[in-house]
């Protein structure tokens, strides 16, 4: 009997004991290979020694100290060093427990800028369908996760939800990607309008759409129309790289690969590779100035928020990352998985769509490729998919609700950085046997 309240309190789940480079050992001994890095947190596998030691160099040192007195010098040079790291403009971090945190801190920071200067009319949201933002209430509000956001619909704030770029399923055969990208940043406009500029705070978006709808890259100059229309309007661009930044799409932000620099950018997940709990808010030099020329105080705060220990272990994660150069190897072995994963599954009947950027894949599975038909959702492929995978030894992340919130089913990859390429075949090797025993017990494939 256990008296821990788990996620699903019917579940039996093995006691995870040990970690050893890409793999977390359980305690009957068996390995499972982490091929998405638990949710795309574990960017330097389970056992980083120098990570380990930076910890518990600060916990010799100091363990706590309540931001609302101190700051710390782990929290310092962490700030200093994202900021020099960050696309241009970016000012202030402000440190917090994880992903959700730094989403919710995001939406207040938003509305008390408008507040700061003058624009006390701001207080509306406009986020897309089929995201994802976090499970606080307010970042749950701002999602479009259609099963997560259903049980607790009456206690969430109204938000505007338009369409997510997505090409696969939303793109027309009579435009380019490029036609495509503008038309449906063009419904953000349409929503500004309808609501009345001076009532919308901000507009905010995954960079890379994450487990929701199963990696969704964004089509080149989507994000730069986005772009334009916020600063037309005075909304603020948010952007969630909580499971895209940090390095897993290539590049530390996942933005700059879009050529956008947002007002604000939430981080978390690859920040501390799970050694603490972390997450990050950061704000441009306009955003930080107007709390600064206004009332000099973010109305907003949390116990552990920078906390010494998270802050030393993060930026022992950080330059690692950097000194060994992880990013190449991120583009370089992204590269790898893709063209494995083409090779195996490119021609499958029931893969619709293989996508991503960097060590941040997705793999659409579908009941009929040329018509891009999802799978009966009672068939519970991707359930399916994740029991067998974890059964041969695998973590994937397969999720459900791919194409519009109830039907469709995906399996998300995110291995750690320092995966090699022997390991990314055990990965596909153990993957494509999960899938097929899948498919067969549905009777497809």
């Amino acid at each position: 009997m256990t008296h821990v309240f788990h996620r699903a309190p019917k579940s039996k789940l093995p006691v995870a004991v040990k970690g050893d480079g890409v793999y977390i050992i359980d305690a009957d001994g068996k390995r499972y290979l982490d091929g998405s890095g638990g949710a795309a947190v574990s960017c330097l596998g389970h056992s980083d020694a120098d990570v380990i030691a930076a910890i518990k160099g600060q916990l010799d040192e100091l363990a706590f100290a309540h931001t609302g007195f101190f700051t710390s010098r782990p929290a310092e040079d962490l700030a200093d060093h994202l900021i020099k790291h960050a696309p241009k403009g970016m000012r202030a971090v402000y440190f917090l427990s994880g992903g959700s945190e730094a989403v919710e801190a995001a939406l207040k920071v938003a509305r008390q800028y408008h507040l700061e200067t003058g624009q006390t009319k701001r207080a509306r949201f406009i986020a897309r369908r089929q995201s994802y933002h976090g499970n606080t209430l307010g970042a749950l509000s701002v999602g479009g996760n259609v099963l997560r956001r259903q049980p607790y619909a009456p206690m969430l704030v109204e938000t505007s939800l338009i369409a997510p770029c997505y090409a696969y399923r939303d793109k027309r055969e009579d435009e380019s990607e490029a036609e495509y990208g503008v038309r449906v940043a063009n419904e953000l406009e349409t929503e500004i309008l309808r609501l009345g500029a001076e009532n919308v705070a901000a507009f905010i978006a995954e960079t890379v759409g994450g487990a929701t709808a199963g990696v969704i890259p964004p089509v080149a100059g989507y994000f730069k129309r986005i772009r334009e229309i916020c600063d037309k309007y005075g909304v603020l661009m948010i952007l969630d790289e909580v499971m895209s930044g940090m390095g897993r799409t290539g590049t530390l932000f996942a933005c700059e690969q879009d050529d956008v620099v947002p007002d604000i950018v939430c981080i978390a997940k690859g920040l501390g590779a799970g050694f603490q709990p972390i997450g990050a808010t950061m704000v441009t030099e306009k955003i930080y100035d107007g709390f600064l020329k206004g009332s000099g105080a973010f109305q907003h705060g949390h116990t552990y928020m920078g906390h010494p220990a998270a802050c030393a272990g993060a930026l022992a994660v950080q330059r690692k990352i950097e000194k060994l150069d992880l990013l190449t190897n991120v583009r370089r072995l992204g590269d790898a998985l893709e063209a494995r994963l083409l090779g195996r599954f490119g021609n499958h009947p029931n893969v619709g769509d293989i996508r991503g950027r960097g060590l941040f894949r997705g793999i659409e599975f579908v009941a009929e490729r040329a018509s891009k038909t999802p799978f009966d959702p009672a068939a519970k492929l991707h359930a399916r998919i994740k029991a067998h995978a974890f059964e041969a030894g695998l973590i994937c992340y397969p999720s459900g609700g791919t194409a519009d919130g109830k039907r469709g089913d995906h399996v998300l990859l995110a291995p750690p950085f320092i995966i090699t390429e022997a390991q990314l075949d055990e990965l596909v090797d153990k993957l494509d046997s999960a899938a097929s025993k899948s498919l067969k017990e549905i009777g497809a494939g």
